[in-house]
């Protein structure tokens, strides 16, 4: 169930009165029938009386039971099993099941699945599903459900399949909850294409079922089929319920549909889903991932309560956004409610402190994790923090940070510190760093690509081709870039130097427009260290012009309204030379243009970015 019911401890009341009035009628002749089918009721309102449920109620029915010998009665059982296995206590439960004659039907054996996956005994209750197998019950419609969330909590994907098989087998999927469960676990495997396939061959289908899928993939990071399946549906007339709007919310977050996004929260605002922690939640990090921050801390400031989940999606906002002091600010009022941060806040607390050059409070917050909150720092932290010390030119403090590190630096701290050389062209400890990513992941294109700018910017002209054979003889492959940008419900992609789209004439024109006042109102000269090397400078300069981010913004030039903010979304970070580009292009049109790479947003406006140049 998704809710416990609200008139629990009265119908635990009630369910006691009427067991006392049945034993104040003693010796009537249907005084056993009465206290039968009474008991069930009672135990199963003692089992919802609190989170926790108090023994003393369950206890004195369960030694009423024995009294009355209804221990041999599955109904009875079942409720026993099931109070138990709430409380948790799993040894009684399993000690009810021993002590009552063989059931004939699953019922007691479901209600013991059902409270152990419940509590996340999850190992435990598909020790159960087997040892029910072994004495010969056959499962129904009610015991594969728990044991499919079990296997899939587990990560047990053959289990998860056999379980299937099973259920196809017996007829079971006939069942909707049956099928909704197989979604489900095959949602949380990560296996969204039998998700998929179980979905299409279901006759009927009710909200579970949509938002079962809907949920899994975006969980899986399939940000458009999450999409497609909310819009699918909404065509179906199944009113989203505050799981799939959370759902949903999350891809409009994954896939940059901020448009949609806002449609969702109007929707959730008519129905109250907004003030569900969970939906409240999403709506924060929603915002804030793609590039509305402010909108995300008016969602913030109108919350009634507010969780770690929800601070720190404000704290990761507000730094990739350009607005670290601000993310320590809302640290401090976290700390001020006595929320207490997790590991995911101190990443956005330490990215903040590098992307806004905070040394010093990078220092200190980095200390107090372990010092203060038992937080192991992790790869994340370390990464951060070379990333801070980097960006300072405090290389070599750095590089001795990671020789503390109590696991060696994985890729992800190597190329950090890979990243930082780049910037201040050490090129000595850069190799050093490469070379290290090199033998963790030899496949991974990243570090062939930022050695051989490195090697560029250093002209090291034959250094340069030697590190992009190297890059093709191990079968590492860049990741092509490209960026797009929304107009109205459509998504226009572009490719650096790309002319398939239909406007293409008008955009190259609207470029060398773009190009030629910067140049004349701002005194802009193309940084050609970010171009390909194996061209001449004029080459280079037009290569630069045409990169897609550049692209993008011209088309959104031409189609958005005056006064429209132009809202441009890259894969890759944005190269140098583009960054300064936009900027004076934002100046000189007088608009606001919003660029998110792949590292952070830049709010440009006036020539001035909201990265402060620490990107």
């Amino acid at each position: 169930m998704r809710h416990r019911p609200a008139t629990a401890s009265s119908d635990l009341a009630a369910a006691f009165d009427r067991v006392r009035h049945i034993l104040r009628g003693g010796a009537a002749p249907d005084h056993h029938l009465h206290l039968h089918s009474a008991l069930p009721a009672a135990l199963s309102a003692a089992s919802y009386s609190s989170p926790d449920p108090s023994p003393s109620p369950g206890l004195q029915l369960h030694a009423l039971a024995l009294r009355a010998g209804l221990l041999s009665s599955p109904f009875v059982t079942t409720s026993l099993v099931s109070l138990y296995a709430r409380r948790p206590d799993p040894a009684a439960a399993r000690g009810v099941l021993d002590s009552a004659p063989a059931p004939r039907d699953p019922a007691p054996w479901n209600a013991l699945l059902a409270g152990l996956s419940r509590r996340g005994l999850f190992p435990d209750a598909l020790d159960a599903f087997v040892e029910m197998r072994q004495r010969g019950l056959v499962p129904d419609e009610f015991t594969l459900p728990p044991a499919l969330n079990s296997a899939a909590l587990l990560s047990n994907s053959p289990t998860a399949r056999s379980l299937h098989s099973l259920i196809l087998r017996s007829g079971l999927q006939s069942h909707l909850h049956v099928s909704n469960a197989l979604i489900d676990a095959y949602a949380k495997l990560g296996a969204v294409t039998c998700a998929h396939k179980v979905f299409d061959h279901m006759p009927h289908r009710d909200v579970v079922t949509w938002t079962s899928l809907l949920t899994g993939l975006a969980r899986s990071g399939s940000h458009d089929s999450a999409l497609g399946v909310y819009y699918g549906m909404l065509r179906t007339g199944v009113e989203p319920d505050e799981f799939a709007t959370a759902a949903v919310l999350s891809s409009c977050a994954g896939s940059t549909a901020l448009d949609l996004g806002r449609q969702v929260h109007s929707a959730a605002v008519r129905t109250g889903f907004d003030s569900f922690l969970s939906v409240a939640n999403s709506l924060v990090s929603m915002y804030a991932k793609t590039g509305s921050i402010d909108d995300a801390r008016t969602v913030f400031d109108a919350m009634r309560r507010r969780c770690p989940i929800t601070w720190t999606a404000l704290i990761v906002g507000y730094a990739q956004n350009g607005r670290g002091r601000d993310s320590l600010a809302v640290y401090e009022d976290m700390i001020r409610t006595g929320c207490r941060p997790d590991y995911v806040t101190f990443i956005g607390l330490l990215f903040a402190c590098s992307h806004a050059g905070l040394v010093g409070a990078g220092r200190a917050h980095f200390d107090s994790m372990e010092r203060v909150y038992r937080i192991t720092p992790g790869p994340d932290h370390y990464a951060c923090m070379v990333d801070l010390l980097g960006r300072s030119g405090r290389l070599e403090e750095a590089a001795e940070l990671l020789s503390r590190m109590r696991t060696g630096p994985d890729p992800t701290v190597w190329k950090a510190l890979l990243g930082a050389c780049r910037v201040h062209r050490n090129v000595e400890l850069g190799e050093r760093a490469a070379e290290m990513v090199f033998r963790l992941d030899p496949t991974d294109a990243v570090p062939y690509v930022m050695l051989s700018n490195l090697y560029s910017r250093a002209r090291r002209w034959g250094d340069v081709a030697r590190i992009r054979g190297l890059l093709r003889a191990r079968g590492a492959i860049k990741e092509p870039g490209y960026s797009w940008v929304g107009v109205g419900p459509a998504t226009h992609v572009f490719r650096a130097g790309e002319r398939g789209h239909e406007r293409t004439a008008e955009i190259y024109r609207r470029v060398e427009e773009m190009m030629g006042r910067i140049r004349e109102e701002e005194g802009y000269v193309a940084d050609t260290d970010w171009a390909l090397q194996d061209e001449d400078a004029a080459g280079r300069e037009r290569g630069l012009a045409h990169h897609s981010e550049r692209l993008a913004v011209a088309f959104g030039l031409l189609e958005l309204p005056r006064g429209a903010p132009i809202r441009v979304y890259k894969n890759l970070r944005v190269c140098g030379d583009c960054h300064v580009a936009i900027k004076l292009v934002a100046k000189v049109y007088a608009r606001v243009i919003v660029l998110r790479d792949a590292n952070c947003f830049h709010h440009m406006r006036d020539g001035v970015c909201s990265c402060g140049e620490y990107w």
